[in-house]
C-alpha cells in the first residue's frame, strides 16, 4: 500500500491552517482525508505584527509558534479522525510553517526567510515524523527559497506538447509555467489577496471581500493603477519571489492620494492583481492554453472573471476542474514535498528558484 503522508499549510492570507492526508503514486495524489483550522484573531494579528520590527520580537515569536502548532496538531488529529487512521499509519507529516519575513538575496547577497515553526512540538505532540523547514536549503545554494510549488505543479499537469500555467492566488499571486518544450519557470507576481484582504478588513472589519462583492461597488481608477504598475518588483526577472515585507499597508498608503474612496481603492486593487498576473502571463508564456488557478482568490468571482477576460488566448478555470480543489493545492504540494524528503529526491526546481542545482528540502524531526 502508497505511503501516507499529511501536508500542512498556512500561507501569507493568514486565514488558517489547511490540512491533508494522501497518498502519491507515480506522483499523483489521492486525496484520503482533508481537514482545516480557523487562524483566531489574536493570533493573526500577532503573526501580522511578526512581519514588522518590534519590541521582545524572539519572545513573541517563539510562543507564536507554540499556538500555531496547536492548530497544526488539531488538523492532524482531525484528519486522522476522518480516514480512521492511526499516527503509525503516516509516513510524515510536512510542515510549513508561517512565513514572517522573506528577504532572499538581500542584505548581505544571502538574505534570509523565517518561518515560524516548532517541528519538534509537532512531532511530540502527533507521535509522526515531522518534515519542516523546506526554503532555507535552496536559499543556501544561492536560490530564493520559493516558489516551491512548480515541482509539484509539473508532476501533476504538465503536458507535453502543450504548454500549460498554474496560478495560485493566496496572500501572493505565483505563477508555475509548464512549458511545452518540458522547462519549467515559477515566480510571484505580486500581490493577490494579501492587500484586498488587509484593505476589507480596515473599512469593511472583515477578513475577505466575499466574491469580489465590495470591490464590484468601486470605479477602478485608471491613475492609481499605473502608478503602482510602476511597482520596480514587477520588472524584474525571475527567479523572483516576495511577500509582505513589500506589499503591505504602507506600500498601498504610500500610494493613495487622500481623498480616496475605499470601495475604488479595492476595486484597483482587485483590477491590480489581475493585471499584475496577465502581464506575466503575456512576458512569458503568451503560447498559454490552459490556466490552471488555485487558493482563496479562485472564490473571488470578479477576480476570477477579471482573468477571464484578459486572457481570451484560452481557459482559465479552477483546478477541481484538472483533479485536485484549489483549497488543498498548497497543502497537498508540502504533502509531496516531504516525502520528496523521506526518498531523498530533491524538491526545488533550480531553475525556478535560481539555486545552484536540485537540493533534498527540509529537515526531519523524528517522532
Amino acid at each position: 500500500m502508497s505511503e501516507r503522508y499529511i501536508g500542512l499549510m498556512s500561507g501569507t492570507s493568514l486565514d488558517g491552517v489547511d490540512g491533508v492526508l494522501v497518498t502519491f503514486d507515480n506522483h499523483q495524489p489521492r486525496l484520503w482525508a482533508q481537514a482545516e483550522w480557523p487562524m483566531p484573531s489574536a493570533l493573526r494579528a500577532e503573526f501580522l505584527a511578526l512581519n514588522q520590527p518590534g519590541a521582545n520580537e524572539i519572545h513573541r515569536a517563539a510562543l507564536a509558534a507554540n499556538a500555531l502548532m496547536a492548530g497544526y496538531a488539531a488538523v492532524v488529529a482531525q484528519l486522522l479522525q476522518t480516514s480512521g487512521l492511526s499516527a503509525t499509519d503516516v509516513r510524515a507529516i510536512g510542515a510549513h510553517g508561517q512565513t514572517v519575513r522573506h528577504q532572499p538575496g538581500g542584505h548581505d547577497g544571502l538574505g534570509y526567510t523565517v518561518q515560524l515553526n516548532q517541528p519538534a512540538l509537532l512531532a511530540e505532540r502527533t507521535g509522526i515524523d515531522v518534515v519542516a523547514d523546506f526554503r532555507s536549503r535552496d536559499l543556501a545554494a544561492g536560490g530564493q527559497g520559493a516558489p516551491l510549488v512548480p515541482a509539484f505543479h509539473q508532476h501533476l499537469w504538465a503536458q507535453a506538447g502543450q504548454t500549460v500555467a498554474v496560478l495560485n492566488l493566496g496572500g501572493i499571486a505565483n505563477l508555475s509555467l509548464l512549458h511545452a518544450d518540458g522547462r519549467v519557470e515559477g515566480f510571484d507576481t505580486g500581490p493577490a489577496n494579501v492587500l484586498l484582504d488587509a484593505w476589507c478588513q480596515r473599512h469593511r472589519g472583515e477578513p475577505f471581500d466575499a466574491a469580489g462583492a465590495w470591490a464590484a461597488q468601486g470605479q477602478v481608477q485608471s491613475d492609481w493603477l499605473h502608478k503602482w504598475l510602476q511597482e520596480p518588483f514587477l520588472a524584474l526577472s525571475p527567479p523572483k519571489s516576495t511577500g509582505r515585507d513589500l506589499f503591505d499597508l504602507a506600500w498601498l498608503e504610500s500610494r493613495l492620494p487622500s481623498h480616496a474612496k475605499p470601495e475604488d481603492v479595492q476595486a484597483t486593487l482587485l483590477a491590480f492583481t489581475a493585471q499584475t498576473v496577465l502581464m506575466a502571463l503575456r512576458a512569458h508564456a503568451p503560447e498559454a492554453r490552459q490556466v490552471w488557478v488555485c487558493g482563496g482568490g479562485v472564490r473571488n468571482t470578479r477576480l476570477m472573471a477579471a482573468l477571464l477576460a484578459g486572457w481570451p488566448e484560452g481557459r482559465v478555470s479552477s483546478t477541481a476542474e484538472g483533479g485536485l480543489d484549489p483549497q488543498w493545492v498548497e497543502a497537498t504540494a508540502f504533502a509531496w514535498l516531504a516525502c520528496q524528503h523521506v526518498h531523498r529526491r530533491p524538491g526545488n526546481l533550480a531553475a525556478v528558484t535560481g539555486a545552484a542545482g536540485a537540493r533534498v528540502l527540509g529537515a526531519l524531526y523524528p517522532r
